[in-house]
């Protein structure tokens, strides 16, 4: 089936589109599909552009279907930086006649689009639309790691209707299970029940408090190196930042900080999905929120077009790209050893996995910082390290 089936091209009546005397501009370069040009050629292109305008499934938050052209009116009118893209914006995801449909939908573009080695930017929407992004990498069979921005888990009760607010828990519920490790940048502690953060440690996931990731948000860094898909809640963002949600609150990453954090998804060259959800047009004061995201898609364009290529796989981490490090530990009996690269300074662990390298290829090398090198030497244990190895067991 041709993916062009199942979309629709963009209103070029609902764009302000660039003034053609500035070639430099993203909408003078970016390869749209626009109602009065012809579906774009994917041979060649890094990034495809997707919008979704589905929010039937976001009864706290109607409206933000109509988030994908407000969004591109801003992003088209941002210039394209020290970098020289190959990106094509594939228009809107026709609304199927059920939210199945076009889940249906998503999940079959986006799992060609992997096929052919290029990245899907899925602008929502309602953030329900990740667990379709999640299942395009079952129809490919590999076991992925998901890091999400969001103040909350989106774990939500045992109903049997998905929503924008239990997407997570279908996706640790469904068969077969293709998810190696979750992660949650920025809960905040009054929006997330006891209960759901003991699920998650005992699960051996990832949750980190908004207050200490902004301590320190360049250890950020090698926890979204680590992702194979993104996804991303505006009501992360504080309301002063990002008005634009039903559900904004006066605490959150200020607009820099979710900046730095999708220029970190950007750079990662085992990052292949990222999608921005819950931007609802109706409370965006003067479309601030609309442009804050589209200079967020800037920010990942400028991370992509800076990538290392230096993910240590069994092929290169003992070439002369790495420096290696064997750390033992006294009250342990494993060694840690870890890689550095001489490329980007980035590093990562080895964490054993009892024969089971080439199922989990992908998972075995965990990013880390120096911070957790020198844990190692301290004879403290890193956590991210303890946290793989007990799923290995």
């Amino acid at each position: 089936m041709e993916i062009a089936e199942f979309f629709v091209p963009v209103d070029v009546q609902k764009l302000i589109l660039p003034d053609k005397t500035h070639p430099l501009l993203l909408g003078n370069i970016i390869n749209s599909y626009l109602t009065d040009r012809s579906f774009p050629a994917l041979e060649g292109m890094d990034i495809a552009i997707i919008g979704v305008k589905e929010d039937r499934n976001a009864p706290n938050n109607e409206g933000c279907a109509y988030a994908p052209d407000f969004v591109r009116k801003y992003l088209y009118n941002l210039f394209q930086g020290p970098f020289r893209v190959k990106i094509a914006d594939l228009g809107n995801i026709r609304p199927g006649e059920t939210t199945e449909d076009t889940y249906f939908a998503v999940r079959t573009v986006v799992a060609q689009l992997l096929e052919m080695r290029i990245v899907p930017l899925i602008i929502g929407g309602s953030q329900d639309i990740t667990y379709a992004n999640y299942r395009a990498y079952e129809s490919l069979g590999q076991i992925i790691n998901i890091v999400s921005v969001d103040a909350a888990f989106d774990l939500g009760l045992n109903e049997d209707k998905i929503s924008n607010r239990n997407y997570l828990n279908k996706i640790l519920t469904h068969q077969p299970n293709f998810l190696f490790n979750y992660t949650n940048l920025g809960y905040q502690s009054y929006f997330v029940d006891q209960d759901a953060v003991e699920l998650m440690q005992k699960l051996y996931f990832d949750i980190h408090r908004l207050g200490l990731v902004r301590k320190n948000l360049e250890e950020v860094e090698p926890i979204v190196r680590n992702a194979d898909l993104l996804t991303f809640d505006v009501t992360s963002i504080r309301q002063s930042d990002a008005p634009g949600n039903a559900n904004s609150s006066p605490n959150g990453f200020y607009g820099e900080e979710a900046c730095q954090i999708i220029r970190y998804a950007g750079l990662s060259d085992k990052l292949s999905s990222i999608g921005f959800y819950e931007l609802n047009p109706a409370f965006d004061n003067g479309e601030q929120t609309a442009h804050l995201v589209a200079q967020m898609i800037w920010y990942f364009f400028e991370g992509f077009y800076n990538r290392k290529k230096d993910f240590p796989d069994r092929q290169r981490k003992d070439s002369t790209s790495y420096v290696k490090y064997v750390v033992s530990m006294e009250e342990f009996e494993n060694e840690i050893t870890f890689y550095k690269s001489k490329v980007s300074d980035r590093w990562w662990m080895e964490v054993p996995c009892q024969g089971l390298q080439s199922k989990y290829e992908r998972q075995f090398l965990v990013p880390c910082s120096y911070s957790d090198y020198q844990d190692a030497c301290n004879e403290e244990l890193p956590e991210k390290w303890w946290q793989v190895y007990q799923k290995f067991m």
